[in-house]
């Protein structure tokens, strides 16, 4: 029997196939693996036959592991997910740039983009860069002097249709969608190096852009603001 606190599932989703690991984390190896080629190369996703995909696989592996799976990350490919940058400047009283500062005009940004696309849910919120005194910085400038605070972010959003319809399948198995993840945000970061797909996955969940902000639970205790990368109530 496998240890399930030590493995991710990964569903790949795209328009031309479905990909599914497992994924062990402490010897960073992919334990099972399964694809299947879409024989419609259609522009939208091929929902339609994931169930019987899953179907074929989820029980195997949690014959493999011995319990049922409760968990999945989802891996998106496909042409509905919005690539959306936004801009926010805001006037700094304090005179010296704090966290908190910082953390509210995150929220403020997050909670426009919302209002304008409250259909769509976010999957990848990054900050590009900060603009201070007119200079720009990959990296926020703590306790520096400053009128103003400009930041540039890019958002990857996906339509709550395309959601429900992905959860409603998976809720028939009794499996909580985690995450979704965008492959091509991903595969961007991993540009001329070569590794496992179940690596990137997880080093992207991890923090590997110490610039992308991590959506939580409101219910979720808060953790330090400044982490390998940040945290936000989603």
């Amino acid at each position: 029997m496998i240890d399930t606190s030590e493995v991710h599932t990964y569903l790949v989703i795209s328009k031309n196939s479905f990909i599914i690991y497992l994924f062990e984390i402490e010897q960073s190896k992919t334990l099972y693996y399964q694809k299947l080629d879409s024989e419609n190369k259609i522009d939208n996703l091929d929902l339609d036959n994931l169930d019987n995909f899953l179907n074929e696989n989820i029980f195997k592996i949690e014959r493999l592991i011995g319990k049922f799976i409760k968990n999945i990350y989802i891996v998106l490919e496909t042409e509905n997910i919005l690539d959306i940058s936004l801009g926010l400047k805001k006037k700094n009283y304090e005179k010296k740039l704090q966290e908190n500062f910082l953390e509210n005009l995150l929220v403020e940004s997050k909670d426009l983009l919302q209002e304008n696309h409250h259909k769509y849910k976010i999957l990848h919120m990054v900050i590009n860069k900060y603009i201070i005194n007119e200079t720009s910085y990959f990296n926020f400038i703590n306790d520096s002097n400053s009128d103003y605070l400009c930041i540039e972010l890019n958002f990857k959003c996906l339509h709550e249709n395309v959601i429900f319809e992905i959860t409603n399948i998976l809720d028939r198995y009794h499996i909580k969608i985690d995450k979704f993840l965008d492959l091509k945000y991903i595969n961007d970061l991993f540009l001329d190096k070569d590794i496992d797909p179940t690596q990137k996955y997880f080093q992207v969940l991890n923090g590997l852009n110490e610039n992308e902000i991590n959506l939580v639970p409101k219910n979720n205790k808060k953790l330090g603001f400044f982490e390998k990368f940040f945290q936000l109530f989603g």
